[in-house]
């Protein structure tokens, strides 16, 4: 439909590998696209972490992850710098807690999605013609990642700026913890007289 002109739908720019790693804006369709894939990344690193809470015997803690993640990534898909932000800090954060081959990879994806997103944010079409694609409302998976992130991001967006402030600083200081553990440091709890 696209070669008739009857669609208003562009191709992506660039190869999906490229732009998971190292995204390009060249179009609005990119600009969508680039928070669409966000939002399913977000997504993805909360079940993961999830997941692996509820191996690790952390079910509260993992859902309160899930939370985190998914929430920031609803506002990755709106464009928010600021959830790119604090979910690329907090799984930076889990990174350096647990390393691994996989917490580095995503790790790296949740950079360039960050990247992504600060690019999307302030990408300005130079023509008329380079408006936004329409977002799709056919399927689960376009209802779940075009039409929900839109009706929720204006009525959380708050709250969760508050919560992954207070979590991130809460994370941040369990880390400062455990690494001055490590080197032998102990800090001293007060007890109650």
């Amino acid at each position: 439909m696209q070669t008739l002109g009857v669609s208003n739908q562009t191709p992506q720019s660039d190869s999906r590998l490229k732009n998971i790693f190292w995204p390009t804006i060249h179009t609005a369709s990119d600009v969508d696209t680039l928070g669409s894939q966000g939002f399913w990344i977000c997504t993805i690193v909360g079940v993961v972490t999830f997941a692996v809470s509820l191996i690790g015997g952390n079910p509260i803690a993992g859902f309160f992850l899930l939370l985190y993640f998914y929430m920031g990534g609803v506002g990755v898909r709106q464009h928010d710098v600021y959830s790119a932000i604090v979910v690329f800090i907090m799984y930076l954060t889990n990174t350096v807690a647990s390393p691994g081959i996989v917490s580095v990879l995503l790790t790296a994806v949740l950079l360039s999605t960050l990247r992504a997103t600060f690019i999307a944010s302030f990408w300005e079409p130079e023509t008329v013609e380079a408006e936004m694609p329409i977002r799709l409302n056919e399927t689960w998976g376009d209802k779940f990642s075009d039409q929900w992130p839109k009706w929720l991001w204006p009525k959380i967006r708050i709250v969760y700026y508050v919560y992954s402030a207070l979590f991130l600083l809460l994370m941040m200081t369990g880390l400062a913890v455990v690494v001055l553990h490590r080197f032998g440091v102990s800090i001293p709890i007060p007890r109650p007289r």
